[in-house]
């Protein structure tokens, strides 16, 4: 540890709360009450700083040698996370098995075999709770070592029980392994490029799906494996857009939690992943009232004091939580009112961004912009969709990256930027032509915008977004193009300049009927949705 990152090293100490800072001085005054605190006083030089300069600290603490620092802030990183450790050990569970471990390994070196049975019997029923089936496995492997030192009256029938339940439990890991790979690379595929783009793209992750699914007796599953399964075929779903799969799958795994209340806390990070999953299908579907009742769930947790909520979580939450909402304000096409949430939302994003991995950071951005885009503040949401276009190293969801180009030209035609949409035509095109794909959606929308700046007739531009509409009306129907009016709504917006209304009225209006008919539609299919 030696070569302790200075930029790790701060984040840690500013990431602490005011409890884990006085918990980590009463630590260090208990392991060393009379030795030198040299590091504690490079923890106290660090907390003050608002950016990381040793320089500075060296200048002040005139007792600390700069051939020295390396290793001083490599000791104070590994007793802050001792310190932090010993002080979670009591509130989350997965530290408390691992210390039961722990003293069993310490307990066997001893010697001291039946107190080391003992203490893996503690450990085995708390990784049984916990559904921690790899721990599970390294308990047993422990009690492998344990059984011949112990040998009594049964032990033949405890060996056979051991090799048993070791079999079972060899078998679940493979199996909920086989699950989480799947659900991984499901991920994987979605975060770089989005929703799939071709019946290619389809083909090829239904082969890959087809091929890597374990063979598996669904009511025969543990937890542990039917959450990595049902998060596996959620992914592939969504993934080819199958919103009425996705949906059967994803409301499996909130069942799953809802059957077994207790893993809510001891696997709180996967139950929030799932209210999410869930959350995105019935957004796709527009199911609004079951929607709107997940949420409440979802941002129940924060209020609820059963749960032990930390920094991760605390960033989970609040990725899930503001997405939704934002998400909420679309499907019912109240953009003003969802503008006001972003102040709010702005503070916290500040805060987290540090936190936040660039796929969650683009997909802020672009709802945020598309929000500003529905109430007509154009200026606004050229802010936003700024910030995505200028990442200019990035290197996923190429479908954002695509449609952030497309709304900027929009935002210019109506702030009446003539220049800029000329330049942003040409590099739009450069950039599609580089990737090497363009959809009749997006071609459409270039021509067209090219072409209002070329027409001076007022006359003639209003034929040019009726027919615009008309093309537009025909893609909707396409299943290869109809995923792009997932990304901007612009039927409401061709409406909006052909009959001379206000962007939001309109969009509110057409949102209406859409879930108007998504409820007439799917009353039977999906009674509990609506």
């Amino acid at each position: 540890m030696s070569n302790v990152k200075s930029d790790q090293l701060f984040k840690l100490i500013h990431s602490l709360s005011k409890g884990e800072k006085r918990f980590f001085k009463i630590y260090t005054t208990r392991i060393n009450p009379t030795g030198d605190k040299k590091f504690l006083r490079l923890f106290d030089a660090i907390e003050k700083q608002e950016t990381y300069d040793e320089d500075a600290i060296l200048r002040k603490e005139k007792s600390f040698v700069p051939a020295q620092i390396s290793n001083m802030k490599a000791h104070l990183y590994s007793q802050l996370l001792k310190s932090l450790r010993l002080l979670n050990a009591s509130k989350e569970e997965h530290l408390e098995l691992t210390m039961y471990l722990d003293y069993a390994r310490i307990l066997y070196n001893k010697c001291l075999y039946k107190e080391c049975v003992k203490m893996l019997d503690k450990a085995k029923l708390l990784a049984i709770e916990n559904n921690s089936s790899i721990l599970l496995l390294e308990i047993l492997d422990l009690e492998k070592l344990v059984i011949p030192k112990t040998i009594e009256s049964g032990n033949q029938q405890r060996v056979n029980a051991l090799i048993d339940y070791t079999n079972n439990v060899t078998e679940s890991i493979r199996n909920g392994n086989g699950y989480s790979n799947l659900a991984l690379k499901m991920n994987a595929f979605y975060v770089q490029t989005g929703f799939s783009k071709d019946p290619e793209d389809i083909a090829q992750i239904a082969d890959l799906f087809q091929e890597n699914i374990p063979d598996f007796d669904e009511n025969s599953l543990s937890f542990q494996e039917r959450l990595h399964m049902y998060n596996a075929y959620v992914g592939y779903f969504l993934y080819i857009q199958d919103f009425e799969n996705g949906y059967v799958y994803a409301r499996k795994l909130v069942d799953l939690f809802h059957g077994n209340p207790e893993m809510k806390q001891h696997k709180l990070e996967a139950y929030i992943k799932a209210l999410n999953s869930l959350l995105v299908v019935l957004n796709k579907l527009r199911f609004i009232k079951e929607f709107e009742k997940v949420l409440r769930e979802l941002t129940g947790i924060k209020r609820n004091k059963e749960f032990v909520l930390t920094e991760n979580i605390n960033l989970n939450l609040f990725k899930a939580i503001y997405v939704h909402q934002i998400n909420r304000h679309f499907m019912r096409g109240q953009f003003t009112s969802g503008t006001r949430i972003v102040d709010a939302l702005e503070d916290e994003l500040n805060r987290f961004l540090p936190m936040l991995d660039k796929h969650s950071i683009l997909i802020f951005y672009y709802k945020i912009a598309c929000l500003f885009i529905g109430c007509g503040k154009f200026k606004i949401a050229v802010k936003w969709l700024n910030k995505i276009y200028n990442e200019k190293q990035i290197d996923l969801r190429e479908d954002i990256l695509a449609f952030t180009r497309i709304l900027l030209l929009v935002c210019h035609y109506e702030m009446g930027n003539e220049t800029l949409v000329e330049s942003n035509i040409r590099s739009t095109y450069r950039y599609f032509s580089k990737k090497g794909q363009i959809s009749e959606y997006q071609r459409n929308i270039l021509e067209f915008v090219r072409y209002l700046f070329s027409e001076p007739s007022e006359k003639n531009v209003h034929r040019q977004f009726i027919r615009l509409k008309e093309k537009m009306l025909e893609l909707e129907n396409n299943p290869l193009e109809k995923k792009a009016f997932m990304y901007f709504d612009i039927i409401s917006w061709l409406d909006s300049k052909i009959f001379l209304r206000p962007l939001e009225l309109v969009t509110r209006e057409n949102a209406v009927k859409r879930l108007r008919t998504v409820q007439n539609k799917n009353a039977e299919s999906f009674p509990s949705a609506l």
